[in-house]
């Protein structure tokens, strides 16, 4: 019997995926040329498909990397000159405040504990940051800022630069990307798709400060993947190296498949599937939700604390072939992690909790 992934990356593939995985071996996708006209129209009908789902502008392209962690050396050296300002309340927005000193950056630091999240009115940006650097849902926890209140601190600093982590919730999160000036996700969690394709939407805003900065003979933005040459790059759907070129044709398809059920059907969806699992977590003696803030509960990643090892838990679950993932860090023996994507049904969630009663 086949295992369902519960886990928050990689996590459980979209039933599409073998569909278009055959799809594409049977078309030799993969051998295919970058610099063909082959390519080029797998790019652009990728970047449909993205705009479309995503509701991205014609300001902001669609720019393909290796990983979403490789976005962040990109964006803290094309858009940021000496300061970046982070708001971190686990590990991985912690790493991108990480990445920012590796790169000698001046960072600033907005940090909450473990497990407690973002208001717009909690949040005062230094005077010059010149990046704001937010994590939408941060993996580690459980923890999600609402978009209207990433919307509103914008607004409120409307002439520095937004970039917003969406690796583990796009595309559930409704961005205004007439505002936000850049964001970026990895494949293999919510659309469901093996490890090794990040996406990175920026816009003009961004080129433009990338620009200027790649003119100043003190400063560099880099040697590869730089934002100019992938802009330049993107203008004929081509990139400047060769890229995984199967696993952007898949994304396409996928997200064909998405918007075929619609974003606001996957949404609604979503938060029936996490209504079910946080209701069961408040109304069972042995489960308690990580994140106490209801309005700062994550849609797509839920986290909770066990009252036995969640060693225990998990393997009781694989024993049902469910694969739930293990606490983050320090949390790893007293949390579980469900990740809440598209690729598992209301179906499979009831059997989950079926599972975590016994």
């Amino acid at each position: 019997m086949k295992n369902t992934y519960f886990t928050p990356g990689p996590a459980e593939l979209y039933p599409t995926f073998y569909q278009h995985l055959q799809t594409a071996l049977d078309e030799q996708i993969g051998s295919i040329s970058h610099r063909s006209q082959k390519f080029r129209d797998i790019y652009k009908h990728t970047d449909e498909q993205l705009r479309i789902l995503l509701d991205i502008p014609a300001t902001h392209g669609i720019f393909f990397t290796g990983s979403a962690s490789e976005v962040w050396e990109r964006i803290l050296l094309n858009c940021v000159e000496h300061e970046s300002f982070h708001l971190v309340n686990g590990s991985f927005s912690r790493k991108f405040y990480d990445y920012a000193q590796s790169l000698h950056k001046y960072a600033h630091l907005y940090e909450k504990p473990f497990g407690e999240g973002f208001d717009y009115a909690d949040v005062e940006v230094p005077e010059y940051a010149e990046l704001v650097c937010v994590t939408h849902n941060e993996t580690s926890s459980g923890v999600q800022m609402r978009p209207a209140e990433i919307h509103k601190l914008k607004r409120k600093y409307s002439k520095k630069l937004f970039c917003v982590d969406i690796v583990s919730s796009a595309p559930y999160p409704d961005l205004d990307f007439s505002i936000i000036d850049s964001a970026f996700f990895s494949v293999q969690k919510a659309f469901g798709m093996p490890a090794g394709l990040g996406v990175w939407i920026a816009g003009k805003s961004c080129l433009e400060k990338a620009e200027r900065l790649q003119r100043y003979d003190s400063m560099t933005i880099g040697a590869h993947h730089t934002l100019p040459t992938l802009w330049k790059n993107y203008q004929t759907f081509e990139t400047p190296a060769t890229p995984n070129v199967l696993a952007i044709y898949i994304l396409g398809k996928i997200a064909e498949d998405f918007n075929r059920i619609g974003i606001d059907t996957i949404r609604r969806q979503t938060e029936e599937k996490a209504r079910m699992l946080y209701k069961f977590l408040d109304n069972h003696a042995d489960y308690e939700p990580f994140v106490s803030e209801e309005r700062h509960r994550s849609q797509t990643v839920i986290v909770a604390k066990t009252k036995q090892p969640s060693a225990d838990v998990i393997n009781a679950a694989k024993q049902a072939n469910m694969i739930v993932g293990s606490g983050y860090g320090k949390f790893k023996e007293s949390q579980i992690r469900i990740a809440n994507f598209p690729a598992t049904t209301i179906e499979q969630v009831t059997a989950l909790i079926d599972q975590l009663k016994k």
